[in-house]
Parts: C-alpha cells; sequence; structure tokens
C-alpha cells in the first residue's frame, strides 16, 4: 500500500506545502486506491474526472510562490448531498441520477478554494434517509473492516472512504447522527458542529431544522483543519450564524499538547443504561472514561430525563421536514420524469413511485400524516414539545458539567441485510446521537478502541453547548492522543487492509 495514503492530511498537507510531495502524485496515489479497492467497498458513486487537473494547478500555483492555504492539494471526498457543478448530484435516489447542479454547495466552493481536490461523490442511504447506507438506489456500501458488514449511514460512504484509505478528508452531512454513527462503527473521526455552524446551502435537504454538514476524517485534528475551511457565516444560508469562530485546528492542537482533562467535568446520562448496549460498546466506553479520570477529568452523573423520548420526537419531526422538502421533486421543474400518460398529477405519481425507495416512502407518508388536519398537535407539535424539553435537559446538564460523554451508538457494525427489514430497529441505532441535532448542539465521535466480542470498531461521543465546538476539539485530541498512545498506534492500523491491494 502506498504511504502517502496512509499520511493524516495535517502530514500531507506539510509534505505538499515543503514540495516534498506534489499534489499530482497525492491526488494519484489516491485515484489509485480507489481503483484497487473501491469494487469491493462501493465508497463512491462518481469518481471526479477532473481531479489531477485540479491537482495539477494546485502544483502549479505552488510553484509559482503563490501563497496558500494550509490544506491546498489534499485530496477531498464529498458526500452525495453536497451539489456540485462537474459532478453528478443524486443524493443516493434514482429520483435525481445524473443531475448536474448549476452551482457548488458553499462548503464544496470554500473547499475549492481553499485548493482541496475533489476526488468524488460518495454513496449514502437516500435523502440521507437511514443508518446503514443499505437504502442507496445504487447499492450498499460496505465496512472497510469486514465487507460483509454495513458502513453505518446515512454517510456511510464518506466514512467508508476514509477508513479504506481511498481518501484522507471526506464532507458528510448529520440529521441524526449519519456523521457521528459511520464514525464509530469505521474508526473514525466525525464531527456533528453547531447547527448553523457551518453553511446548508447546496445541501439537499432533508429535514432543514436538523441537517449539519460536517468533517470526516482520521485524526481530531484533520478534522479541524477542514472545519475551519468549510465553517463560517454564510449570507445565502438564512439559519447560518454570524458568530467569529475559533481555528478548531489549533483547538486539536491545544488538546493533544495540553493538560485540558485535568479538572474537566465530564457527564454521564443516568437515564442511559448498559442493558441496551453491546458489552463490548460499554465496556469501551468505561474504559475511555477511566483513562479520562486518570488524567484528572471528574466523571459526573447527570439526569437528561427526557432524552429516552428523543427517537420517538424526532422521527416525527424528521420525516414532516422531509414530506415537505421533497414535494419539490415532482417531475416537473428537474430530475426523473416517467413516461407516463395523463395529467400532471399521473405524472408525479408515476415518477415519485418509481423514483424514491421504500425507506423515503415510509417516511413522506409518516411526515404528511404527522402534519395533517387533526393530526398537527398530536403528534408533530407534540414532537416540537419534546424537542423542547430536550434542549432544557442540556442546559441543566451543562450549567453542571463542560462536556456530555456516551457511547456514540449502541453496537457495533452489524451486518448487511440483519436489520433492513426493521425499521425500527435500524431507527434506535441513532439513540445516542439524535438528542445533539434535536437541541442544535456540537457533537463528535472519536474511536475507543476494538469491542471484545468481535474485534470491531467503537466510538465514544462528546457533546457540548451550542457554539462550544473548540471545547470538543480540544477534549477530543487530548484523550485520541492517549488512546493512540496506549494501543502504539492509530486504531485504523489495525484494521484489514483489504488484501494489501495497491
Amino acid at each position: 500500500m502506498s504511504d502517502i495514503i496512509r499520511l493524516s492530511a495535517a502530514d500531507l498537507a506539510a509534505k505538499l506545502a515543503s514540495r516534498e510531495i506534489s499534489s499530482v502524485e497525492a491526488t494519484q496515489a489516491h485515484l489509485d486506491r480507489i481503483a484497487a479497492v473501491d469494487g469491493d467497498v462501493h465508497a463512491f458513486l462518481h469518481v471526479n474526472a477532473g481531479a489531477l487537473d485540479a491537482a495539477a494547478d494546485i502544483d502549479r500555483r505552488r510553484a509559482a510562490g503563490e501563497d496558500l492555504g494550509p490544506v491546498a492539494g489534499v485530496p477531498l471526498a464529498i458526500k452525495d448531498v453536497l451539489v456540485t457543478t462537474d459532478m453528478p448530484s443524486t443524493s443516493g435516489s434514482k429520483i435525481l441520477e445524473g443531475y448536474l447542479s448549476p452551482f457548488d454547495a458553499t462548503v464544496v466552493a470554500r473547499a475549492r478554494a481553499a485548493g482541496l481536490v475533489p476526488l468524488g461523490k460518495t454513496n449514502m442511504d437516500e435523502f440521507a434517509m437511514g443508518s446503514s447506507t443499505e437504502h442507496s438506489a445504487y447499492g450498499p456500501t460496505h465496512n472497510p473492516w469486514d465487507l460483509d458488514r454495513i458502513p453505518g449511514g446515512s454517510g456511510g460512504g464518506s466514512a467508508a472512504a476514509v477508513a479504506a484509505f481511498e481518501a484522507p478528508l471526506a464532507l458528510g452531512s448529520d440529521t441524526g447522527g449519519s456523521i457521528r454513527q459511520p464514525a464509530h462503527v469505521t474508526g473514525t473521526v466525525g464531527i456533528k458542529p453547531t447547527y448553523g455552524g457551518v453553511s446548508r446551502y447546496g445541501a439537499i435537504a432533508l429535514a432543514s431544522s436538523l441537517d449539519q454538514v460536517g468533517p470526516v476524517t482520521r485524526t481530531v485534528l484533520d478534522a479541524g483543519l477542514l472545519h475551519d475551511v468549510i465553517g463560517g457565516h454564510d449570507p445565502r444560508d438564512s439559519t447560518s450564524l454570524t458568530d467569529a469562530w475559533p481555528s478548531f485546528a489549533d483547538a486539536a492542537r491545544e488538546g493533544a499538547r495540553g493538560d485540558v482533562l485535568k479538572g474537566l467535568k465530564v457527564g454521564v446520562i443516568a437515564e442511559l443504561p448498559d442493558s441496551g448496549f453491546q458489552a463490548g460498546v460499554s465496556g469501551s466506553f468505561r474504559a475511555a472514561l477511566a483513562v479520562m479520570e486518570a488524567q484528572g477529568a471528574e466523571i459526573v452523573e447527570i439526569s437528561a430525563p427526557h432524552f429516552e423520548y428523543g427517537v420517538a420526537a424526532y422521527y416525527l419531526i424528521l420525516p414532516a421536514e422531509a414530506s415537505s422538502n421533497l414535494a419539490k421533486f415532482d417531475s416537473v421543474r428537474f430530475g426523473l420524469r416517467t413516461q407516463a400518460v395523463g395529467t400532471v398529477e399521473d405524472v408525479m405519481a408515476a415518477t415519485r413511485d418509481a423514483g424514491f425507495g421504500d425507506e423515503v416512502k415510509r417516511r413522506i407518508i409518516l411526515g404528511t400524516y404527522a402534519l395533517s388536519a387533526g393530526y398537527y398537535d398530536a403528534y408533530y407539535g407534540s414532537a416540537q414539545k419534546v424537542r423542547t424539553l430536550i434542549q432544557r435537559d442540556f442546559d441543566e446538564a451543562f450549567a453542571r458539567v463542560d462536556v456530555i460523554a456516551t457511547p456514540s451508538a449502541p453496537t457495533t457494525a452489524f451486518r448487511l441485510g440483519e436489520k433492513i427489514d426493521d425499521p425500527l430497529q435500524m431507527y434506535l441505532n441513532d439513540v445516542t446521537t439524535i438528542p445533539a441535532n434535536l437541541a442544535g448542539v456540537p457533537g463528535i465521535s472519536i474511536p475507543s478502541g476494538l469491542a471484545a466480542e468481535d474485534g470491531l470498531p467503537v466510538g465514544i461521543q462528546f457533546l457540548a453547548p451550542a457554539r462550544e465546538d473548540a471545547r470538543l476539539y480540544r477534549v477530543g485530541a487530548a484523550l485520541e492522543a492517549l488512546l493512540v498512545d496506549s494501543w502504539g498506534g492509530p486504531l485504523l492500523d489495525k484494521a484489514p487492509t483489504l488484501g494489501e491491494k495497491a
């Protein structure tokens, strides 16, 4: 396996800046890796034909003495929920097959401006509806740790690409855990920023009050470097915060070298029983807490009594917003149109029947019902009240602790097909991640080890108050440094290498 693809984004950026490696070399190494292993992994839906040209342009500008950004020349994978002008944007759905956007999503435009080289678009559950990437209209993605298992969802493609060394950096989106849960099952790092901290302009909407774009990487520092590029106010996004954000890369560096854990108050939720979690997940979580406690952190039991209703509230709020957002796919303005005869309504019905998968149809029906006359107050209105109670739980908890810690998901990666016919079991996979989206607070998942019973990766999640994303980077990097030292190297070094292809 090429040494280039094993480098962290930060190390690769340093070698690019010193001209020890060219961007063309780095990009070609990752394209070769994609060609070698993606037939097994299926992380990508589309590989960028212009990637080498973009890399060559970075090399020319660097040779000319141009002052480039800190990650210029580093390759980047892009979740297919983010629109691009030069590659199809399908959101994992047949209804958008082949669609080319007339504009780039803001985060994609910022990535290009920073000199990142788009490698391609990654696979995902259709319209980000799922926890396994099995609901993609283009077939499932496979977990590089075990090709018979899921890579998480909805952003399993981005997480698998990073874990399989097909890309050092990736963009994802997180509506109820779609960055953090894939990070958990693939041994990668995933960040859900504070709601409004990263622009959603050009992200194909699932649930507008919950969606948030964020980084998927192999280290906390790499996540900070990407977050610095994509974050900040965007006037084209009405929900974008106008805050002046600190450097998240600097926060990660501070955490890795500083004594940030000493005196840190870490909240553990009393209502989150071990009985609902795989033994290896709970064991890894407790072991990570013990490592923090040994460094001077204080573990504090807190109460969040309304978190247990988070999944139920989420699966009313999300479908309701999705049913509205997906109304635009009507066979008239863009996207698929079937050759049906009859009225516009007939064509629309036939197109949506052919273009949407079962999970999308399920959630549209549920959301439309929850918003219908006579049921709005009983369902959608009540779910919003629960959302407020969850936000209050967070407020009360953060009055006592600096961060909240949970396992990032209840189990390790389950087998492909194991839960596909049981939507309720699939939905429960996001039990620890959903509350952050309902409250708009930031969350990070970092690898915490391997589960004893199956040797698969496990993640620990930290949550912080809104706008305190930098706190997560400091805490995450501090624990990451301690764990990597105890493992004798990065967790992904212990992963299968797909036959050492490439």
